[in-house]
């Protein structure tokens, strides 16, 4: 195996590159951006739900949900800088898509158009940013992300760093802006 897949830092003496971010339009920040010194390869750390320990997914209530159905979550996370954040779940305990049955897959893929369809209906907002990390949880979650209208320094891959930039979104208008996903999603 070359060695390049055993430690991504490349060989002894290898600088790392600094992207020309300073020059894109979606990037944040003003001045210099240096790289940090990337740590050998380590030991991956226990996911909430991975093994023996207990999945908060699985163990929420409904009511911390904006929308249920029989095999699906709808969780809206709290105001931030983007309009509307929020994140697509199944009941059941899976670590990611390889995980659900075929037809849950299929459902999967209505569910994510769905989704996004009612995330589009809120005022204000152009597109859409569907993410899948699962870095910290080994429940499958999708994240659904607004980007509004106009603001396209938000339209790239750091529309998730712009959301911790931007001031946060008001209450009230965060509040109408789940009731209308909710509506646009309809009954289970």
């Amino acid at each position: 195996m070359p060695e390049h897949a055993h430690d991504p830092r490349g060989p002894a003496g290898r600088e790392l590159r600094t992207p020309p971010v300073r020059d894109w339009d979606s990037w944040p920040f003003v001045g210099d951006v240096e790289p940090k010194e990337l740590r050998a390869p380590e030991p991956e750390p226990p996911r909430n739900g991975e093994g023996d320990r207990p999945c908060e997914a699985c163990q929420k209530p409904d009511s911390e949900y904006i929308w249920t159905d029989t095999r699906w979550r709808l969780l809206a996370l709290p105001p931030s800088g983007l309009p509307f954040v929020c994140i697509l779940e199944p009941r059941v305990h899976a670590d990611g898509p390889r995980d659900l049955p075929d037809t849950m897959l299929a459902e999967m893929g209505v569910m994510l158009a769905r989704v996004e369809r009612a995330v589009l209906a809120v005022p204000g907002v152009e597109r859409i940013h569907i993410l899948r990390y699962g870095e910290g949880a080994a429940h499958l979650h999708w994240w659904f992300m607004a980007r509004p209208t106009g603001v396209r320094q938000v339209a790239s891959s750091l529309a998730m760093i712009w959301d911790d930039v931007l001031p946060t979104t008001p209450d009230d208008v965060w509040h109408a802006n789940v009731a209308t996903v909710v509506a646009a999603l309809g009954p289970a």
